[in-house]
């Protein structure tokens, strides 16, 4: 059971941390073969979809991390030529998944602002670079440059806005008024970073799209969406969970032996239950310019710009593999672009989901795939849609895979200055400079509160530090300098992870921690802080973190490496470096882009002595 349980809990961090973003993989259920059920046409990707089976099928199969259900459809111009589901609805009820069976699709429900947000510039109701506080004249922050973020900022993921507002985010029951909540929050809380000035994952840019759709039309994000874009495109299996269904089929979490229903109360980042064959007709529109069965939902103009590589205009940004758009991921996916085809990707995952979603525009071809957590989403969606563009002629071969084989050992610059601790939104790291030249990397570990060697890296002829045993991870370090849109110069140096995910057609280079440089000691209410425990106290008692992972307590620490900075987190929340700003405020200390500064919090007393503390709209008691 405690092994069971450590499972769980990291799966669940794991997807609460990159909630919507690339995906993890993990054990949420127990399930049998999986069943198909397949509705296949006469199609030139047979090969490819016997490939596509034998996957699927194996990842529901998978004894070591075994997947309830997985469902999966691809489309190629007007004609869906394959949707099939596998495995199992309902583990307990032994119900065997269908193409109906509707799955929570997570963050690919990100495409949705953006393109209600494109219906109303077609209106002239908004502009994307207006200040959104035009739209919204009740939306404040305590930084003040918040008065410049545009919605444009928003879909694109460089507002500054802190990331994600974790209350009642999952829950096993619905819950009203997250997009209200958050934007209460934000009234309280400071910007991560200045808008425009980089682009790290927030869910909380999407959640605001839902309160300028209500300001501008008088309707609610769910009403607007389902009137003016699901109803159109005929997608009758896909709404919103505002409450409980009554009818339908569900793809339902197993979990500890409980059969449940996930709601994602954050509509707009990541709430939208679907299935792939109804996505499937979100991809006519997209590469049909905004047209779907001879009806226009949104303008050519309005759909070519969610396309636009909005990372241009960047003032930091070490990770050029990230080609934000608006609502996409990534507008040059990078295994696509690798075999020359230009292609979108939008991935999404919830606390038991990861689903993957391509469009390749001048192909006319789509693909998505949704299904339990605990399988490699990316890698299959990758593998099939590139065999299909070979399958049919579009491209004559499949690229070459990158080699995981570490390069020669080379003279190497000195790292002494690259040496010390970086903080980020997960845990912090730390690299030591060992005397033999090589360089040691750690991580901090909440079970032992202390160090836990990740591995020892030598510097390579090709410029990055690698493992002799462990291949699968290259380490460099980027420093990025210059003056930011206020005239403050700023000199930040990264630890950047380079990894080959999905199928292994193209490296992804990221950003994992910042630098930090000392501070004062800490003064003593903050020294009277560690050690204590704090217990989330306002979620709703159906929220996941509770249901699953029992309310775990939260703990103030500090690192004898990094004087005059505190760390507090848990398993859910992660751990965060915070800056103490006063006796009542801890600040946010890093602007990471990417994904690993994407949840980044204030963290607020009532006073010096206060038993009780905020993060977002989160409280928390001492315990």
């Amino acid at each position: 059971m405690a092994r069971c349980k450590r499972q769980l809990e990291a799966l669940f961090s794991a997807r609460r941390r990159q909630f919507l973003g690339y995906t993890g993989a993990g054990l949420l259920a127990t399930v049998l073969p999986g069943c198909g059920n397949d509705d296949v046409h006469s199609t030139p990707y047979q090969q490819t979809i016997a490939l596509g089976q034998q996957m699927i099928q194996q990842a529901v199969s998978d004894p070591s991390s075994p997947v309830a259900a997985i469902s999966v459809a691809m489309v190629k111009g007007n004609t869906v030529v394959w949707q099939e589901a596998f495995g199992l609805a309902s583990v307990p009820g032994q119900i065997k998944a269908t193409p109906q069976t509707r799955f929570n699709i997570g963050s690919v429900s990100k495409l949705f602002p953006a393109l209600a947000a494109a219906i109303l510039v077609d209106r002239g109701l908004i502009a994307l670079d207006t200040p959104i506080v035009k739209y919204l004249p009740t939306f404040t922050m305590l930084s003040p440059e918040y008065a410049q973020i545009t919605t444009r900022h928003l879909l694109s993921h460089a507002s500054g806005l802190p990331g994600t507002n974790g209350r009642n985010l999952f829950t096993f029951e619905p819950v009203a008024g997250y997009a209200a909540d958050t934007q209460a929050e934000l009234a309280n809380s400071h910007l991560k970073h200045l808008p425009g000035e980089l682009a790290v994952y927030c869910n909380d840019g999407f959640t605001m799209v839902e309160q300028i759709v209500l300001a501008v039309t008088g309707q609610s994000f769910v009403d607007f969406v389902q009137s003016q874009i699901l109803a159109p495109l005929k997608m009758t299996h896909s709404s919103y969970l505002t409450s409980v269904p009554s009818s339908g089929s569900f793809s339902l979490p197993y979990v500890n032996g409980t059969q449940h229903q996930e709601f994602v109360n954050a509509y707009a980042t990541g709430g939208l239950s679907s299935t792939p064959a109804d996505m499937m007709n979100l991809a006519q529109m997209i590469y049909g310019g905004g047209m779907f069965e001879g009806q226009r939902i949104v303008s050519a103009a309005g759909i070519a710009e969610m396309g636009i590589d909005q990372t241009r205009s960047l003032t930091i940004n070490p990770s050029p593999e990230w080609r934000w758009g608006l609502g996409w991921d990534s507008v040059v996916q990078p295994a696509l672009n690798a075999a020359g085809v230009p292609g979108w990707e939008k991935d999404g995952g919830t606390a038991f989901y990861s689903t993957e979603f391509f469009v390749v525009p001048n192909s006319q071809l789509a693909l998505l795939i949704t299904g339990n957590a605990g399988y490699n989403a990316r890698a299959i969606a990758e593998t099939l849609v590139l065999s299909a563009l070979k399958e049919d002629g579009t491209i004559s071969s499949l690229p070459a895979k990158i080699s995981t084989t570490a390069p020669p050992v080379a003279s190497g610059p000195g790292i002494a200055n690259g040496a010390g601790v970086y903080g980020n939104s997960d845990s912090p790291y730390q690299v030591l400079a060992n005397a033999d030249g090589s360089l040691q990397i750690n991580q901090w570990d909440a079970h032992t509160r202390g160090w836990a060697q990740i591995g020892a890296y030598r510097y390579r002829s090709d410029g990055w530090w690698w493992s002799d045993t462990d291949t699968a991870a290259s380490y460099r370090f980027a420093v990025v300098s210059g003056n930011d849109s206020e005239g403050n110069a700023f000199n930040y140096r990264y630890l950047m992870k380079r990894v080959v995910p999905g199928a292994g057609y193209a490296y992804l280079t990221l950003p994992v921690g910042q630098q930090l440089a000392a501070l004062a000691p800490l003064d003593s209410a903050w020294q009277q802080r560690l050690g204590t425990q704090w217990t989330l106290t306002n979620d709703s008692p159906s929220a996941v973190p509770i249901a699953v992972l029992g309310n775990p307590p939260a703990f103030f620490a500090t690192l004898a490496e990094l004087p005059g900075y505190v760390l507090y987190g848990n398993e859910d929340l992660r751990y965060e470096l915070f800056v103490p700003v006063s006796d009542t405020l801890g600040g946010m200390s890093v602007k990471v882009p990417g994904n690993f500064g994407r949840d980044l919090y204030d963290i607020r007393f009532a006073s010096a002595s206060a038993t009780t503390l905020t993060i977002g709209s989160s409280i928390y008691a001492r315990t």
